[in-house]
Formats: structure tokens, sequence, C-alpha cells
């Protein structure tokens, strides 16, 4: 218990001291955004803090803090620390200046922030991978969902796509976002999302209280138990990518960049991108310290044992039976409320590397039926072929992962063209580096090399980037 308190600790001193050190080093001003100067009332709205925070919180928090958090604390107590310490010193920071710099440039989304930092050659490639990317959650998403609420309440075991159940709750989310992706953020977004943001927050809140009444069993960490993986997985890279929402996130970017439109001030940007990010890493160590508990006490069968169904076993332990649904029913909320601005960042995205201007409905449209087309292809080949949701996942953490470098590395070269601290960006861009090669290069999905050659790849590519952002970075302030 008192290493789960200590990373409780640390996020909130985290929060307190280093987010007014990172906001301090971009130093927001009194300037118009992007809601006000570039106003269209469908992207573009102004919304106030509290409204945007809320709205931002459910963006990013999908299934990821909840898998990552069951699968994480595999490892061990360990988790209990790392999740907090890389979200105050990654998370928190890639999901600042994803936002932030995307203020200062007229609500850019992420691919048109590498065009303008890093150049056309990396535009070019992380257009792709960021369209995978969004394509593959949004996929994810419908299927873990669909699967959760049909379990849930109606009693569904076999999720084959052909149950009418499962048919129909797929049916229902699509059409869902084909509406919160389509209509203006303020009319669907706006309005829904910070009530359900305050469902999720009482979802996680009903859990801890259940920690006080019923007791929580949970380990303190020691050198003898740093790493307790059951399949003996290596921490370094495994954990970094298994525990994503919670500690760093790519996906968390195309969020960022989304409410770069809708913010009132530059100085909402610390609560919002900062403190939501944190706040989703709270989220993510109780949920963390909850599948600890079930599975200390055999709990969970082994085959569901880091799935999401852990979900439904952890609310029947710690929330009582006529309140337990509420648990389920905000998890289902976050993948919902997640895929549907995933596919809206798509359809920005898109829209900006096209220069299709957005008021016009068609003009949406042209954009939004073939996204759908393809995230329907995708569940249907996923939901026809065995072991294809875990490779959709797997391939989807690498991407999740790797979108993450290059917006730390637009921060690295923003921060030196202002003369100021870019290490603050720049060791967080590196570490990933490292750790995203290392997985690549070792996993069965991508090279599948033994770890120590893998690492050694790994680090010789982080000296590789290293240099490539030194030569950005030169050539850049030369030019000045």
């Amino acid at each position: 218990m008192i290493t789960f308190l200590c990373g409780i600790l640390i996020l909130i001193l985290g929060y307190i001291f280093y987010s007014k050190f990172v906001e301090k080093t971009f130093a927001p001003d009194d300037r118009k955004t992007p809601a006000h100067k570039l106003s269209d009332k469908i992207d573009y709205v102004p919304m106030k803090k509290g409204r945007n925070s809320l709205i931002h919180l459910l963006n990013i928090a999908g299934m990821g803090p909840i898998i990552g958090a069951v699968q994480g604390i595999l490892f061990g107590p360990i988790a209990f620390i790392l999740i907090p310490l890389g979200c105050i010193f990654a998370g928190g920071v890639h999901d600042y200046f994803a936002g932030m710099l995307s203020v200062r440039n007229k609500g850019a989304q992420i691919p048109m922030l590498i065009h303008k930092y890093l150049g056309h050659k990396a535009f070019h490639i992380f257009m792709v991978i960021v369209s995978i990317m969004l394509l593959l959650l949004a996929t994810v998403f419908v299927y873990t969902a669909g699967d959760l609420f049909v379990e849930r309440f109606f009693g569904v075991k076999d999720f084959v796509i052909s149950n009418p159940y499962v048919l129909g709750a797929y049916i229902v989310i699509l059409l869902y976002f084909i509406s919160a992706t389509m209509f203006p953020i303020d009319k669907i977004i706006g309005k829904f999302y910070p009530v359900l943001g305050l469902m999720l927050i009482l979802g996680t809140g009903l859990v801890l209280a259940g920690f006080v009444i019923n007791g929580v069993n949970l380990q303190n960490f020691s050198l003898s138990n740093y790493n307790i993986h059951p399949n003996h997985l290596p921490l370094i890279p495994m954990f970094f990518m298994t525990v994503s929402c919670g500690l760093l996130s790519g996906f968390h970017s195309t969020q960022a960049t989304i409410i770069s439109r809708t913010i009132d001030h530059e100085k909402d940007g610390k609560v919002v991108f900062y403190g939501m990010m944190c706040l989703e890493s709270l989220i993510a160590i109780i949920w963390a310290a909850a599948a600890m508990d079930v599975y200390s006490l055999n709990m969970v069968p082994q085959n569901l044992i880091g799935t999401v169904n852990v979900v439904n076993i952890i609310a029947n332990k710690f929330v009582p039976l006529n309140l337990a649904f509420l648990v389920t029913l905000a998890i289902i909320i976050l993948p919902i409320t997640s895929g549907d601005t995933a596919l809206r960042g798509l359809r920005i995205t898109i829209a900006d590397a096209l220069n299709l201007e957005q008021k016009k409905i068609i003009n949406r449209l042209i954009i939004v039926i073939p996204i759908i087309l393809c995230v329907l292809s995708i569940l249907i080949w996923a939901k026809t072929n065995a072991g294809s949701f875990s490779l959709i996942w797997r391939y989807f953490t690498f991407f999740n992962q790797l979108i993450a470098i290059p917006v730390l590395l637009c921060g690295t070269v923003f921060l030196a063209e202002e003369g100021k601290n870019r290490l603050i960006t720049l060791i967080p861009a590196l570490f990933y580096v490292f750790i995203t090669m290392s997985f690549i290069f070792s996993e069965k999905i991508g090279f599948n090399l033994p770890l120590k050659y893998a690492e050694i790849i790994g680090i010789i590519l982080t000296v590789a980037v290293f240099v490539y952002i030194h030569r950005i970075i030169k050539r850049t302030i030369s030019s000045d």
C-alpha cells in the first residue's frame, strides 16, 4: 500500500511543480487563440477551461489506461512508481507541447506540425503512420466497447459478429462515430462530454472507495520484485509499450490538436493538456491497484488475465452490486469517446493535408465515408480471424508510441528556436526512440531479433536521431 500511495504523491507533486516549470518554459501569453481568430462554428469554437478539460480527458482516456493498467501491473508494484514518473517527465510534457504548438500554429494537426518543424520527408512518413494508428484505434474501440456492453447488459458470452446483439452494438457505435465526427464540436462532444467525464471520474472514485470499505491487497516495491511478470517479459522495453495511456501516448497528441481549436486562452493549456494527462495517470494507477488485488486473490481466470474482462471482475469486487453497472458503463464510455474523436482527428488531419475547408457538410462527407468503410472492413476482418484483435492491438501500441517521438522533437526544435531549455522534450524523445526501436526489432510483429541485439540497434538509432535533430536545430537557427 505504501508504494501505491507514494505513486499518487509523486503524481500530485509532479503536477504542482514540474507542470509550472514546463509552462514557464513554453511561456503562454495573451495572444488570440485559433478558436477566436479562425472561428468557423465547426471545429474552431472557443470553450471554457473546465469544459475543455473534461472533453480532453474523455478524448485521451480510451481503453488504454484500463487495459494498460491491468496488463502493466503484472510486472509488479514498480508500476506504481513508473506510471507517475513517466507521466510527469514524458506524458505530460508531450501532451502539453502537442496542444500548445498547435495553438501557436492555427490549430495545425500533428502531421502539419511535423512538416513545419521536422521537414516534408518526416511529414509524408508520419501522415501515413498517424492515419493508420487512428484507424486501428477506432476499430479496436468499437470492438471493445461493443463486447463490454453486450456482456454486462445482455449476458452475451459469444462475441461473433453474426450474433445480433454484438452486430447491433457495433452498428449503433459506428453511427454515433459518424455523428460525432461530422457535427460541430460544441453540438455533441461539447454538450455531453463534460457529463460523461464526470461519470468516468465517479466510476473510478467508486473503485477507490471500495479500497477503503472492502480493503485492498497490494504489494510494496522491493529489489526482489522489480519485475515479476508471469510470462517473464523484460521491463524494458515491454512495460513502457504496455502502459501507454497513463504514462505516455502518442495518440494524445492527435486529441490535443483537436482541443487546440477550442482553447479560450493560452494559459488554459496547463490544466487542459498537462493536468488531464495527470488525471488519466491517476485513473491508471487506481485500476492497476484494483487489478493487483483481484489477481492476488485468484479471482481472474487464467485466460482473462490482462484483458478488458477484468473490468467487470473489479467492479463486482469493489462496488456494491446496484452500482457496479455504473463502473462498467463508465469504462464502456472510454473507448466510445476516444474512438469518435480519433475519427474526428483523422478527418481534420486529412482535410488539412488536402487543404479542404470543413464548413460545408459535403466536404466532411467526402472524407468521413471512406474512413468509416475502412474501419468497418478492419472490424469485419478482426472478428472473423482468430487472434487478429491481439495483432491489431500490438501494432496500434507500436504506432501509438512511435508518434510521440516526432511530437517531442517538434517541441525540441521550437524550444531551440526560442533559445530555451530543450532538454525537457529531447530527453523523453530519445528515450522513446530506444524503447520503440528495441520493441519492434525484438517482437514477432517486427524483426524478432534477440533482445540484446534489438537494444544495440535501439541505441544506434537513438544516437542517429540525436544527430538528426541536432542538424535540424543548427540549420534552423543559422537560417534565422
